[in-house]
C-alpha cells in the first residue's frame, strides 16, 4: 500500500488573503460539493487507472510531504523555503484515480464548441480531459494508448502538461501536494511522496530528487477542433469522477488578466513581458523560446515557423478556444484560440504550410491540415504530423522555468 493511502488530511491554514479563499474552494468543493465526497462509483467497463503498487519497488525513507528539509534526502533541486503552502491539504483538490469516460461520437454536445479540453492520444488512443472538470482536480492518473500517465492541468499557470507515470521500470500514481512553487502546482508520487513540479516533471525534494519523467504532447485544444480530429476518441465522464464538483463553474474569476499578479508568486518576475501574459512556450535542439500569443493570434488561422540549426518547426493557431480563467464559466472567456508546434514532415517528406481560413494547407499536395495536425482531406488524407509538446501558459511559469528563453513578440 502506498504511503499516501493511509495519510489523514490536515486542517486548512487560515491565510488572511482573500485570493487564498479560491483555492480553499477549489479544494472544499464549494457550495456545491454539499459537505464530504461521496464514495465513488465502483471501477466500470471504461475505467483504465489502477492505484499505487506496492512502494517496496521504490526506496524506502521519509516523506517529504512531513518534513521536505529531510537530511535523508539527496540535496534539493531548488530552495524548499520557496515551495509554499496554497492553502489545502495533500489530496485537497483531489486527483481522480478512476477516471471512467464517454464516446466522443455519442456525446457530440457534451460541451460547447469553444470549450477547452486536454487533448492526450498515445498510440492511436486519444483522449479529451474537459478544463470544466480540471480545474477542480488538476490530476487525473490514467492508462492511455497502454502507457500508464498522469494528465495534468495547473490553473494558476495555465497550463496542461502529461507524464509518464512509470518510474525505473516501476509504476506509480500522483497526487497534489497543496503546495506551490513559483505559483504551479507541486505534485508528489504516492510511493515515496517525493515532490515533483509540474513544469518539468522533476523530483526536487525527497528520496526521487532528481528523476524526471517523460513527456508526452497534451495541449489545451478546443472541444470542437477534438470532435472533428478524433471521432473515435473518448471524454472523460464528469458524472464519474468519484467527487461532487461544481463543473463548468470557474473558480478562478478573473484570474487571466495580464495586469494582475500571480498568486502566492515568490521573486522577480522577467520584466521583458507582464507576469501574467499569454505566451507558447516551446523547448527543442537545446533550444528555447517563448511566442506571445498576440504575436500568434490572427483573424483567422495563422502559420509560423522555427529555425534552430537544424531543426525547423511549424507553430499553428486558430482561432476558436474561450479561455479558462476569465469569466465565471470556463466556456465563455474570450477567444484564446488552439495551438499546436510540430515538424512539418510526412514519411520524411518536408512540407510548407499556409493558414486557409481557420485550417491550413501545405503547398505540395494541397492537403488541407487541422491545428492538431491531422490530414482532414486531400493526397495525404489520415497522416499526423509529429508532435513537439509546447506550453500554453502565463510568462511568469515559464520565464521561471525555462530562464533566459527568447521571447517573441511581447509588448511588454
Amino acid at each position: 500500500m502506498s504511503k499516501a493511502a493511509n495519510r489523514t488530511p490536515t486542517k486548512l491554514p487560515f491565510l488572511g488573503k482573500a485570493a487564498a479563499f479560491v483555492l480553499v474552494a477549489v479544494a472544499c468543493g464549494g457550495a456545491a460539493s454539499n459537505g464530504a465526497d461521496p464514495v465513488p462509483a465502483e471501477p466500470t467497463a471504461t475505467t483504465t487507472s489502477e492505484l499505487t503498487p506496492a512502494q517496496a519497488q521504490f526506496p524506502e525513507g521519509p516523506s517529504a510531504l512531513d518534513d521536505a528539509r529531510s537530511d535523508v534526502f539527496p540535496e534539493p533541486l531548488v530552495d524548499v523555503s520557496q515551495i509554499i503552502s496554497g492553502g489545502p491539504p495533500p489530496d485537497g483538490i483531489p486527483p481522480i484515480d478512476e477516471p471512467s469516460f464517454l464516446n466522443v461520437a455519442d456525446n457530440l454536445d457534451l460541451y460547447r464548441d469553444n470549450a477547452p479540453v486536454v487533448a492526450l492520444e498515445i498510440n492511436g488512443d486519444a483522449r479529451a480531459y474537459p478544463v470544466a472538470v480540471m480545474i477542480w482536480h488538476e490530476i487525473v492518473n490514467d492508462t492511455v494508448g497502454g502507457v500508464p500517465v498522469t494528465v495534468t492541468y495547473c490553473p494558476l499557470c495555465n497550463s496542461a502538461v502529461t507524464y509518464g507515470r512509470v518510474i525505473d521500470g516501476n509504476e506509480t500514481t500522483f497526487g497534489t501536494s497543496g503546495r506551490l512553487f513559483a505559483s504551479a502546482l507541486v505534485m508528489y508520487d504516492r510511493a515515496t511522496e517525493s515532490l515533483w513540479t509540474h513544469f518539468d516533471g522533476r523530483a526536487v525534494v525527497g528520496m526521487l530528487t532528481g528523476k524526471e519523467l517523460d513527456v508526452y504532447g497534451s495541449p489545451l485544444m478546443a472541444w470542437s477542433e477534438f470532435r472533428i480530429n478524433y471521432p473515435d476518441g473518448l471524454v472523460l465522464d464528469e458524472t464519474k469522477t468519484g467527487h461532487t464538483r461544481d463543473y463548468g463553474a470557474n473558480p478562478y474569476v478573473g484570474y487571466d488578466d495580464p495586469e494582475t499578479a500571480p498568486f502566492l508568486f515568490i521573486g522577480d518576475v522577467d520584466g521583458r513581458a507582464r507576469a501574467k501574459e499569454r505566451v507558447v512556450g516551446v523547448s527543442f535542439d537545446g533550444f528555447d523560446v517563448a511566442y506571445s500569443l498576440q504575436s500568434l493570434a490572427g483573424d483567422g488561422a495563422t502559420v509560423t515557423e522555427i529555425a534552430h540549426g537544424d531543426s525547423e518547426l511549424i507553430v499553428l493557431w486558430s482561432p476558436g478556444q474561450a479561455t479558462a480563467l476569465e469569466g465565471p464559466s470556463v466556456q465563455f472567456g474570450r477567444d484564446v484560440g488552439t495551438v499546436g508546434v510540430f515538424v512539418p514532415e510526412v514519411e520524411g517528406r518536408r512540407l510548407s504550410f499556409a493558414a486557409d481560413g481557420n485550417g491550413f494547407i501545405d503547398a505540395e499536395t494541397g492537403t488541407r491540415w487541422s491545428v492538431a495536425g491531422v490530414a482532414l482531406s486531400g493526397e495525404l488524407a489520415g497522416a499526423q504530423l509529429e508532435r513537439v509538446p509546447h506550453l500554453d501558459t502565463f510568462w511568469f511559469a515559464w520565464s521561471t522555468y525555462r530562464p533566459g528563453s527568447e521571447l517573441v513578440g511581447s509588448v511588454g
